[in-house]
């Protein structure tokens, strides 16, 4: 991780924007890399523009999980059905198919060690269609990243140290959240339904 940081702050510091973008794209799609490390550096040197930063790392971030998805899309049902029955995969694939939006969504917005290229794999095997699925990663993303930006200019750049410190809260908060808006969601449809009945 200190070598990562090491090897890549130089390329980051010269492209800037762009910089920061594709450094997302990598950590999307291949080589994992401490995206809140280099975020929060850049914001704190360049504050007026931290919403710039978290914009084209977001939309880096949707476009490298583009690769991990078509690997899902492409042969991930044979890889999942090696390791699951039929019954428990159809199970899984009516679950994120019913909210497959926040199903994306909401692990892009949590920090590691959310599997969050796991969620990525699974929408291709669903066969989430590519723009809802890229929406959901830049949606989450930037909320996560902002986020983040907020905590920077707050606290400095030791708000990365705070948010990994509590991470599993984070996840219970971002959890509980996603099942009262689902709650709230699903009643709203079942009273537009009876309506529609009367």
């Amino acid at each position: 991780m200190a070598k990562s940081k090491l090897l890549l702050l130089p390329f980051a510091a010269k492209f800037g924007f762009w910089g920061i973008g594709a450094l997302a794209l990598l950590d999307s799609s291949t080589i994992p890399i401490p995206m809140d490390f280099f975020l929060a550096g850049y914001v704190w040197a360049d504050k007026n523009h931290f919403w710039l930063y978290c914009l084209l790392a977001s939309v880096g971030s949707a476009l490298g999980a583009l690769l991990p998805y078509g690997l899902g899309r492409a042969g991930g049902e044979l890889f999942l059905l090696k390791r699951v029955n039929r019954e428990r995969f159809e199970k899984m694939r009516t679950r994120f198919e019913r909210q497959e939006f926040l199903a994306m969504m909401i692990p892009s917005m949590l920090p590691p060690p959310t599997p969050w290229k796991a969620f990525v794999f699974a929408a291709g095997v669903f066969e989430m269609r590519v723009a809802p699925f890229m929406l959901a990663v830049f949606c989450g993303r930037m909320v996560r990243w902002l986020a983040l930006s907020l905590l920077v200019l707050k606290l400095g750049p030791g708000a990365v140290q705070v948010v990994e410190h509590h991470s599993l809260t984070l996840v219970a908060i971002v959890g509980a959240v996603a099942v009262v808006g689902f709650a709230w969601w699903w009643f709203r449809k079942k009273r537009a339904g009876k309506l529609l009945e009367d």
